[in-house]
């Protein structure tokens, strides 16, 4: 993989496209393109994601994964863990008073083998006006084919990471 050329030190950002909430669709869901080469974020797990304020809504069966994994009932992690998104449609995780995520605990993740979808494709399928400026992935050229590979074992991990940690497979 070669690097991408960055201004003053900083990741040269992904294009954003329409979107909403607080978090942007990077354009045609993907990240930026330099020339015709993709540009794939490789997550070095900074934490930065997980301060920056906004809302991580739930997918269906991410809150029964994530309940699990900490090992407690369903009701019970969505009463300590959860509360209505802001146009209710959903659930969203809890923040701490400081806007951190939920399950921040230092600079780590405590669910990382079983994140929520949205925190697994940042900032490669969706992200903010200036996250290059806070978060430390580090961007690189791939070829089309490498970008899918890469895509896809960021965003569907979690059932390996999910099956050595003792959650059931079938929940994911």
């Amino acid at each position: 993989m070669t690097r991408v050329p960055t201004s003053g030190g900083l990741a040269m950002p992904a294009r954003v496209g329409i979107g909403g909430g607080t978090g942007r669709l990077a354009e045609g869901g993907r990240s930026r393109s330099f020339g015709r080469v993709p540009i794939f974020y490789e997550c070095q797990r900074c934490t930065a994601c997980c301060r920056w304020p906004g809302e991580v809504r739930l997918r269906e069966g991410e809150s029964a994964r994530l309940a699990a994994f900490k090992k407690m009932s369903e009701s019970e992690f969505i009463g300590r863990f959860t509360r209505p998104c802001g146009d209710r449609s959903g659930l969203v995780l809890r923040e701490k008073a400081n806007g951190e995520c939920v399950f921040l605990d230092g600079r780590d993740c405590s669910v990382q083998p079983v994140k929520p979808q949205q925190c697994r494709e940042f900032p490669n399928l969706w992200n903010f006006p200036g996250f290059e400026k806070l978060c430390q992935a580090i961007p690189r050229l791939v070829g089309r084919e490498e970008y899918e590979q890469l895509m896809a074992r960021a965003t569907s991990d979690r059932r390996r990471a999910a099956a050595a940690s003792g959650v059931a497979v079938a929940a994911l």
